[in-house]
């Protein structure tokens, strides 16, 4: 009964439960890409508001909204009244300035949903790659061609390292750059 018994684990049993974990991590690791990764991560925003438009159309620079990325770790998610420097004028009448305008005299800061985010195990400077002239496409894709914000790249160690190690040949249009760090505390402080 015993060697039936085992025989019947050995033989059914086991290659039952191997399929199950395997198909379990294969489908958990697929399904579970954006949240990982947040490659095509695209949040409704409190505002709608087209990079397209601005960053595109009207050529404003990044810097002009997100002001502390040349002095910053972070880019700095730009403060309502830097909106309202144009639109305490400009299209005053349209529905989302009018919500941006709600905002502006209440005080409150626009509860804008993080598109791009590091995990936080990670360092990231902003200010080091952008004063070494590295383009914000180069992370984050062509902004000013979006209309709604989406994740393009993946912020993993991996998509990290592999821009470090190529960076004299990926990023040859930017003077004197050099290859990044590849040393452990460099990011995970």
């Amino acid at each position: 009964m015993k060697k039936s018994l085992l025989d019947y684990t050995l033989r059914v049993r086991l290659p039952l439960v191997v399929f199950v974990a395997a198909v379990s991590f294969i489908a958990t690791y697929y399904l579970s890409r954006a949240e990982r990764d947040g490659v095509g991560y695209a949040p409704v925003q409190p505002v709608a508001f087209s990079h397209k438009l601005h960053a595109g159309t009207m050529r404003i620079d990044c810097k002009y909204c997100h002001t502390a990325v040349t002095t910053s770790p972070s880019a700095s998610v730009p403060a309502v009244s830097i909106c309202m420097n144009c639109h305490s004028v400009a299209r005053k009448n349209k529905p989302e300035i009018i919500k941006l305008t709600k905002y502006y005299e209440e005080g409150i800061a626009l509860p804008w949903k993080r598109v791009h985010k590091v995990p936080d195990y990670a360092y990231f400077n902003h200010s080091s790659h952008v004063n070494r002239g590295i383009d914000c496409a180069n992370c984050h894709g062509q902004i000013e061609a979006m209309d709604v914000v989406n994740q393009v790249s993946e912020f993993t160690m991996g998509a990290c390292l592999k821009c470090h190690r190529s960076a004299p040949e990926t990023l040859s249009n930017v003077p004197g750059i050099k290859k990044g760090p590849e040393y452990c505390s460099a990011c995970h402080r």
